[in-house]
């Protein structure tokens, strides 16, 4: 019997030494080459694999900005030397970067903010919005159940355990834009890096009717609209929009607003 089991043993072992000498013959016969280039872009993309830039990873961008199909912009977490050094790789323009950052257009958290009822439950925005659309008066507030902080691949987000804001590092964020897409209430935005004046309410409900609501949101008023010298602010269904393109930051349109839910970042 014991014999019996060595020899089927031997013959397993055998097998699998043949089939493992088949396998790799067929490896090195069928291989196919891979681009130096592709693998020199990959080293100098971030890593992250965040998806930010609409591919599914840093390889499958590296082989995109490699064939042409992509600029290696497309990635914002990208710094301008490591931008230079793959338009050298690849002998073409990597596009110009434009460095982003989020912001959650929402304060009012806490007491701030009416509840229609007190959440028990997951601790997911996604999954709070199946019990009436969330626990919020404002159909537009932050619920803060975290849901971006989960999201965010350079765990940029954190939630303020005293005041129950949700805040942004911004030395930490990448501006990929998956909290963005994460956020079932849609009130996280991607603005330029350097843009410092932001409002931070999408609550298009005015004047009274609104602070009812939530004592930090927007009123509508358009004070911050008149007291911009650049022209860059426009009301637009009771809410203020910035024109990045015109903001020079100075600050203006924070000193005038009567519920700060115009401020700086």
């Amino acid at each position: 019997m014991f014999d019996s089991i060595l020899i089927s043993i031997l013959w397993l072992g055998g097998l699998g030494l043949i089939f493992g000498a088949v396998l790799a013959y067929a490896a090195k016969k069928f291989e196919v080459p891979v681009d130096p280039k592709i693998q020199q872009i990959r080293d100098l993309l971030p890593g992250a694999n965040c998806g930010g830039c609409g591919y599914a990873g840093c390889d499958d961008l590296a082989r995109a900005v490699n064939s042409g199909e992509a600029k290696a912009s497309a990635c914002s977490a990208m710094s301008g030397d490591k931008l230079t050094e793959i338009s050298k790789i690849t002998g073409t323009d990597s596009g110009d970067l434009q460095k982003k950052k989020a912001v959650v257009m929402c304060s009012g958290v806490g007491e701030l903010s009416k509840r229609k009822f007190k959440y028990h439950g997951i601790e997911n925005c996604r999954e709070a919005m199946i019990v009436m659309q969330g626990d919020k008066v404002c159909e537009f507030g932050c619920m803060g159940y975290g849901t971006c902080v989960k999201a965010c691949p350079s765990n940029a987000i954190k939630i303020d355990p005293k005041s129950g804001q949700v805040k942004v590092d911004e030395s930490k964020c990448t501006g990929c834009g998956i909290c963005e897409k994460a956020c079932p209430k849609k009130i996280i935005k991607l603005i330029p890096a350097d843009q410092k004046v932001q409002i931070f309410c999408k609550s298009i409900r005015k004047g009274k009717e609104s602070k009812e609501i939530c004592s930090a949101s927007c009123i509508g008023c358009g004070l911050c609209e008149k007291q911009c010298p650049a022209g860059a602010i426009k009301m637009a269904d009771n809410l203020p929009v910035i024109d990045f393109e015109k903001c020079t930051n100075c600050g203006a349109c924070t000193e005038k607003c009567p519920t700060k839910a115009i401020r700086k970042v």
